[in-house]
């Protein structure tokens, strides 16, 4: 495990929980961002909608490392992604990792001021 990034994710959850008012995990995590990349703002998803939106997120996510390419969007505005390479197989704790990894870098992208979080 890389304790670094574990840290640095760890700052983001924080940081994430403060400005939501809510404990925050993965999952939830993947949610925020697959609303993000969606666009539409938020509203009440149906629990289809939810699981597309973690998809959306997990696509994007793994859009930097070769996994997926946008394809485009359909004619209700959602996103859409082709499958580029297969996953290597991962262990549950190495998804984990991968997943944070990504996180990081995303929020990183897209501005979001999580670094300077002094306490856990």
């Amino acid at each position: 495990m890389d304790y670094a990034i574990e840290l640095r994710f760890q700052k983001l959850k924080k940081k994430l929980e403060e400005q939501f008012e809510m404990g925050m995990d993965v999952q939830s995590i993947l949610f925020l961002i697959g609303v993000d990349e969606l666009g539409h703002g938020h509203k009440n998803f149906s629990k289809n909608e939810k699981q597309d939106l973690m998809h959306i997120a997990i696509c994007t996510l793994l859009e930097p490392y070769g996994y997926y390419s946008f394809e485009g969007r359909d004619k209700e505005d959602w996103p859409h992604f082709k499958l580029e390479k297969e996953l290597p197989h991962l262990t549950h704790l190495e998804q984990q990792h991968l997943l944070k990894e990504a996180m990081l870098d995303y929020f990183v992208k897209t501005g979001y001021e999580f670094e300077s979080v002094e306490s856990l």
